[in-house]
């Protein structure tokens, strides 16, 4: 069992990990009586820390807001990614926060022992950003979003679908989900009586919180997977089913949530639902996976395809010959 300081830090550390705690969660995690909670708990207060409990069957814990903000407990790995996603935010995707982590940064810089100043150095200066890929979001809205899945509280919105046509929407939000070049919020909309995804960018307008909810269990079992499914399934102009003649695990690292759903087929094969605006784009796509494969629809993408092929071929033929 830990001693009393050191059990009081980990206490505080639990409730920057997460706003509620049920007393028995918490007297679990700590490996102590419930009476030895409430006399640490007591303990906080005492330095200044606003932990508000409630009584009942369903009472807990909950770390206020105070008027200073209480002392971060970072391990070694934790300080390292708190470090390199400040670096990395200032030229990110949230906007309106670049002077905020700079600041913070500094701060965190001062305060690392000299091992972990080396590590920080050592990753950061051979990362080179290529620009930033994708819409910019607020970052006030964004926190706001990720409180309040947090929180399990509801909220509604205004939100422009994507040939702009505005609908006012009351959602149970669950996660954020960032697939590298846009913000998606998973939610239960409590309207359509479904989960939906929202980008954040498209979001307009004050956030409105409600009641709180019961969080659901993941769509699809997992809300990136959800996500990766909801974008694969857009409606675009062209859509294809290719066999590829590769393992899905060698191809997944280059199909992007964005861009199709992988299905495996056996060992050595796989298939590829994806789709584009253009054929043209379907061809690069597919072109730059780098494996062979088979197209089995839509009936114009494999003409296309064979156009291009004698096309490519005249060209080829034409340069042995010169």
């Amino acid at each position: 069992m830990l001693n009393t300081s050191a059990r009081l830090l980990r206490l505080l550390s639990l409730f920057q990990a997460r706003r509620y705690w049920s007393g028995a969660d918490l007297a679990g995690r700590l490996d102590v009586t419930a009476r030895t909670l409430r006399r640490d708990v007591d303990r906080l207060r005492s330095l200044g820390y606003p932990v508000h409990s409630t009584s009942g069957t369903a009472g807990g814990y909950q770390l206020g807001a105070g008027a200073n903000l209480p002392p971060l407990l970072l391990d070694d790995d934790e300080a390292v990614a708190v470090a390199l996603g400040l670096r990395t935010s200032a030229s990110g995707s949230v906007g309106g926060i670049e002077e905020a982590s700079v600041r913070a940064l500094l701060k965190l810089e001062q305060v690392l022992p000299p091992r972990l100043r080396q590590r920080v150095a050592a990753l950061h200066g051979f990362i080179v950003p290529l620009g930033r890929r994708g819409p910019m979001v607020d970052a006030e809205r964004l926190s706001a979003i990720a409180g309040a899945c947090r929180d399990h509280e509801g909220i509604r919105f205004l939100y422009h679908d994507r040939t702009g046509a505005p609908s006012g929407r009351d959602v149970e939000p669950h996660r954020l989900v960032h697939t590298g070049y846009r913000w998606y919020l998973v939610a239960w909309d409590l309207v359509r009586k479904d989960w939906r995804t929202f980008r954040v960018d498209r979001i307009a307008g004050k956030l409105k919180t409600s009641t709180r909810f019961k969080p659901r269990r993941p769509p699809e079992g997992d809300f990136a997977a959800f996500v990766s499914k909801s974008l694969a399934s857009v409606p675009y102009p062209f859509r294809a089913r290719v066999t590829l003649h590769a393992p899905v695990e060698a191809v997944t690292q280059r199909v992007p949530p964005s861009a199709g759903t992988l299905e495996a087929i056996d060992q050595h094969s796989c298939l590829l639902h994806t789709g584009s605006h253009s054929l043209e784009g379907l061809t690069i796509h597919l072109m730059l996976l780098g494996v062979d494969f088979q197209v089995h629809e839509p009936p114009e993408f494999i003409d296309h395809l064979r156009r291009l092929a004698e096309r490519l071929a005249r060209a080829s033929a034409s340069s042995v010959l010169l």
